[in-house]
């Protein structure tokens, strides 16, 4: 299959290049900057709101692109985590049904976040959406999505979780735990949902490929844990310990409203992953922890 990745050149992207080449298809990468290449791209084209884009020739496109969530939420953060998702995803469709020969399928990155805080409530791809700024955003940003089904275009929806590998969070996360500032973070007590990094990316192809996924479907691991649990858990993985607890009105005086991804619980599990016969290589938090320091050095 030729295939269209945004978000090519990101930390997601780069391992679903390397596994899509593993099992033979050409990816062609989407950025905003292609006169860089991207190792693994057959070519990269311009993903841009200022050009069209040239969807030519993809059987199907996985469609990653996106601001990072993480940082202090002033007006203009709100915005671009808005536009490059809502926008970015209305100009990638729009491209689509534009298309004499339309892609087949299109795998959407979307985000847990769209159920907002679940509390102790287990929470499936049938529940209903959160309320607040995120929620409001992953429903924009699939409502964008959707509208290939316009040109009966399969459309999934890849509500992901966080992306447990070497860098993305646990980039930010290690760092304090090699200096013995690792900790819990308020109670500890709200619930996270997770993915190992050859999970997510392994799921993304497995959606593309398989014609008989459509819709949302959450991108997990089977078993959500306490923060006090993770912390504990990359604690022993960074052979720190993790004393330091950080009271929640310290995140939400330094951080405002980005605070809420760190604090509200995330009881996320899934409907449709074993029923779409997906396995996950790293199907508990251990296994998965320890594959990441066996093959990254978790003390820089």
């Amino acid at each position: 299959m030729i295939l269209g990745l945004t978000g090519a050149g990101g930390f997601i992207g780069a391992r679903i290049i390397e596994f899509a080449v593993g099992q033979g298809h050409t990816v062609i990468g989407f950025t905003r900057t292609p006169e860089k290449k991207i190792p693994g791209c057959s070519e990269t084209r311009r993903f841009s709101l200022d050009e069209k884009v040239d969807v030519d020739g993809c059987a199907g496109i996985i469609h990653l692109a996106g601001e990072p969530v993480f940082g202090i939420w002033i007006k203009a953060k709100r915005q671009r985590i808005h536009d490059s998702r809502a926008l970015g995803t209305r100009h990638l469709v729009d491209a689509i049904l534009a298309a004499a020969n339309p892609p087949r399928v299109l795998v959407s990155s979307s985000a847990i976040g769209y159920y907002g805080d679940t509390g102790e409530t287990e929470t499936n791809e049938d529940s209903p959406p959160g309320h607040g700024f995120l929620p409001e955003v992953c429903q924009a940003w699939e409502r964008e999505a959707l509208r290939a089904r316009e040109k009966n275009v399969r459309v999934v929806l890849l509500r992901t979780s966080v992306v447990l590998g070497p860098g993305g969070a646990m980039g930010v996360m290690l760092p304090f735990f090699n200096l013995g500032l690792g900790g819990k973070l308020g109670s500890g007590r709200q619930w996270m949902s997770w993915i190992h990094l050859d999970d997510e990316a392994a799921l993304a192809l497995h959606a593309l490929q398989h014609d008989d996924i459509s819709g949302p479907i959450n991108a997990i691991a089977p078993q959500p844990c306490r923060n006090e649990e993770f912390t504990r858990a990359l604690s022993r993985v960074a052979r720190m310990p993790a004393f330091l607890n950080v009271p929640a009105f310290v995140l939400k005086t330094l951080l405002g409203d980005f605070s809420h991804e760190l604090l509200d619980s995330k009881r996320i599990i899934s409907n449709r992953l074993t029923a779409s016969g997906f396995t996950h290589r790293f199907p508990d938090l251990d296994t998965a922890l320890a594959d990441i320091a066996a093959n990254w050095n978790c003390s820089k």
